[in-house]
């Protein structure tokens, strides 16, 4: 056994929410072969396996999780030389601004979303129009019963809105993926265009804050609450969907608050941790949400955030 497994870790500092209790057992991999490793150790003793890869949309227990917390630290990614292949741990920023340091891009509207590569496909991450799915290719995972790798093309990874076939198997730990959809560009025009594209969303989203991210996914809503939108801002409901935070706001949640869990003014699809919130002040707070969104529209919110 080379992993080095440690019991009792705090997990609250390596989730963006800054909130949450200890792994009951937890270990770093750098590679599949750990992965690999981790997988046995855990089958085992029968504990059972739970994977951890940037710490956005994660909302840990205050309890912790009685587990064996994986966490994704597989690194590295070469543009240019074929496959442009991209491990999970590497941040989803930093892949999009290598890219373009080798004239690739196409995808920086997805630049600012926080996470890993391996959570953005996971979630299916998107912004301003563009979605991770647009790029990838093809993804390869591990999967934790029986330790097979497997390959998954763009078509077999069924992406649709914040989703994928690993949220729905999540027995498929992610490792690599190739990106292959992108195209050749001028490097200072996209890495201006990565900067743009961070400035805008400091505009519509908070950055630096103890968040997970948009805390619920956009649902898809009435004809009559899409026109009510519609006509308020003027644009076009995509996919028949409403912002959540347009819906949380127009509930009177914007700004609601339970312990130091506070819907946000500037975004209130954003749950902020103010203080030292706990998970159950996020997760009270977000019940309240979704019986205010659900009272005045007759939508019922998703949690995008993962929740242990």
């Amino acid at each position: 056994m080379t992993l080095d497994i440690r019991q009792d870790v705090p997990l609250a500092l390596l989730t963006t929410f800054k909130i949450g209790g200890k792994a009951k057992y937890f270990v770093d991999v750098k590679s599949i072969s750990e992965i690999r490793e981790a997988i046995s150790w855990s089958k085992t003793r029968d504990i059972e396996l739970v994977v951890l890869g940037g710490g956005s949309n994660v909302l840990v227990s205050d309890s912790g999780i009685d587990a064996l917390v994986v966490h994704i630290l597989l690194e590295g990614y070469d543009f240019g030389g074929g496959d442009n292949g991209v491990c999970a741990g590497v941040n989803l920023l930093s892949t999009i601004r290598g890219a373009s340091d080798a004239t690739l891009g196409g995808w920086e509207k997805l630049a600012g979303i926080p996470g890993s590569v391996g959570g953005a496909i996971r979630g299916n991450a998107g912004a301003f129009g563009s979605e991770i799915k647009d790029f990838v290719t093809l993804v390869r995972a591990v999967n934790a019963n029986t330790e097979e790798i497997k390959e998954f093309t763009n078509a077999e990874c069924n992406f649709a809105y914040r989703h994928s076939y690993f949220k729905d198997h999540p027995e498929w730990i992610i490792t690599d993926a190739e990106f292959m959809n992108l195209r050749g560009v001028d490097r200072e025009e996209s890495l201006n265009l990565i900067e743009r594209t961070i400035a805008e969303r400091e505009k519509r989203h908070l950055q630096n804050v103890k968040a997970a991210g948009s805390f619920f996914m956009n649902p898809r809503a009435p004809r009559h609450v899409q026109e009510m939108f519609e006509q308020e801002k003027n644009t076009t409901a995509r996919e028949g969907r409403v912002p959540a935070g347009w819906l949380i706001e127009k509930s009177g949640m914007k700004g609601a608050k339970v312990g130091d869990a506070m819907a946000s003014l500037q975004h209130p699809n954003y749950i902020v941790n103010t203080g030292n919130a706990t998970a159950d002040d996020v997760r009270n707070l977000a019940m309240e949400i979704k019986i205010a969104v659900h009272e005045k529209f007759g939508v019922t919110l998703t949690e995008e955030a993962a929740i242990f």
